[in-house]
């Protein structure tokens, strides 16, 4: 048994990250999901399709799909469809969301630096692998409970 509880560590994060992009969401007029969509595709332009904001960070497709379309309006993404298929759209950041990308990277190196104040490289780097074998052990259980 852990001896700290996770769910509580997990909500604390969560506090603490929705203070740091809350001022990029509130100075560009856009909500979280339309920040965290832009950053993920951001942080990760190989996946760039709604399926995979649904499938990598779990978000409710209704959302993506509402969240994508008030982007597109605004001009903040782009849509294209590889070798003519019209089946799945790949989307990209536009110019004009440039701004808010880069305010939004910021507050997540804010709310990282806030997050890893005071611990040595080394338990950083022992934390990301058992992160990492954590999630791969969360996934190989969702896909074999289908």
């Amino acid at each position: 048994m852990l001896p700290v509880n996770l769910w509580e560590n997990r909500n604390a994060m969560k506090a603490l990250y929705t203070k740091c992009v809350g001022e990029a969401c509130q100075k560009h007029g856009i909500n979280r999901i339309e920040l965290d969509i832009l950053l993920f595709l951001a942080n990760y332009p190989c996946y760039d399709t709604a399926g995979d904001l649904v499938e990598i960070r779990y978000l409710p497709k209704s959302q993506v799909s509402a969240s994508i379309a008030l982007l597109e309006k605004r001009g903040y993404l782009c849509k294209q469809y590889q070798d003519g298929r019209q089946k799945t759209a790949h989307f990209s950041i536009c110019s004009k969301a440039e701004g808010i990308v880069q305010d939004g990277k910021q507050a997540q190196e804010r709310f990282l630096s806030i997050m890893v104040q005071g611990i040595p490289q080394e338990e950083l780097n022992s934390m990301k692998r058992c992160m990492g074998r954590m999630m791969e052990n969360i996934q190989q259980y969702l896909a074999e409970s289908r």
